[in-house]
């Protein structure tokens, strides 16, 4: 399916490099493609609550497929997010799986229908300089946002990193951290007891990034992993037990794409990390939550180059 053209945020690919959809499982098995595409870059894939479709962004739209699909056999819809063409990568789904909330160009995140319709602007305003939102959690009782606040510092517009809340009807938002040290991801766990993330809090080399949990109030920090890697996005299984997570060489900065990554899965407590898949990829593969109902099956985006 070609979309180009149609929206307004394309990330292209290289000569020879295709973006594949597929879903792995926990234990390592041979991944299934669901859709590919040589056109421009398809990102951060969710899986909705019913287990029947993914839900993916490409050039700024977002779109659905069967979550059975097997590449060829289903083409993607465009899902209907009130005129907003530039979405990026950080959209979730609420628990119901009746609104998804979005990441937009304009710098807020916004509320559509999974249906299609009007887009409601979620975030406020806020100064003095330019703030950015970028989503990455939803309460379990689909009461609360969880987003990176990025403000500008000291000429950089991308000065610091720090993670809010803020209730999704709408209202006041909630600093959980104040600090130079970067911080992305943030996700709750679904029972929402905890807050998990990444940062590069307490670390000595630029760039490397590990994993923590939080209270949701900002309390209890506590580093999960600590390792030679530069570890990003933790994302909880629907029965707690996983933690997902996308894995870069030692002396990353930031999550950029076109890397020789590795998905991981861990204990919600950081205990007993093991490898499940290798595969060329980084920006875009793992931003968001992208865990099956049944907790053994998760979706990703990889993007080989022939």
């Amino acid at each position: 399916m070609t979309i180009t053209g149609a929206g307004t945020n394309v990330r292209p690919l290289a000569a020879g490099q295709r973006a594949r959809l597929m879903v792995g499982d926990i234990d390592g098995g041979t991944p299934r493609l669901v859709h590919e595409t040589a056109d421009s870059a398809l990102e951060a894939p969710n899986w909705t609550p019913d287990g029947r479709e993914l839900v993916f962004n490409q050039d700024g739209l977002l779109l659905r497929i069967p979550a059975d699909a097997t590449a060829g056999d289903a083409v993607p819809e465009v899902i209907d997010t009130g005129g907003i063409t530039d979405a990026n990568n950080d959209h979730v789904l609420s628990p119901d799986g009746r609104t998804v909330y979005l990441s937009a160009g304009d710098g807020h995140i916004h509320a559509v229908p999974f249906g299609g319709g009007p887009a409601r602007r979620v975030t406020n305003d806020r100064g003095p300089g330019p703030f950015q939102h970028f989503l990455h959690g939803v309460s379990p009782d689909g009461r609360t946002l969880a987003y990176v606040g990025v403000e500008p510092y000291g000429g950089d517009e991308w000065g610091y990193r720090n993670i809010f809340t803020l209730p999704a009807a709408g209202g006041p938002d909630t600093r959980l951290t104040d600090t130079p040290a970067p911080a992305d991801g943030p996700e709750f766990g679904p029972d929402g007891e905890w807050i998990y993330f990444n940062s590069e809090h307490g670390a000595t080399v630029s760039g490397h990034a590990q994993l923590f949990r939080m209270r949701p109030d900002g309390s209890q920090l506590t580093r999960l992993t600590s390792d030679e890697r530069v570890n990003w996005f933790p994302h909880l299984s629907p029965d707690g037990r996983h933690v997902l997570y996308i894995s870069f060489p030692p002396g990353t900065e930031g999550h950029p794409a076109d890397r020789d990554v590795v998905l991981r899965v861990m204990d919600p407590d950081g205990g007993a990390p093991r490898d499940v898949l290798s595969f060329f990829g980084g920006q875009g593969s793992l931003n968001v939550n992208s865990w099956a109902p049944d907790s053994r099956r998760f979706a990703y985006v990889d993007y080989p180059v022939s």
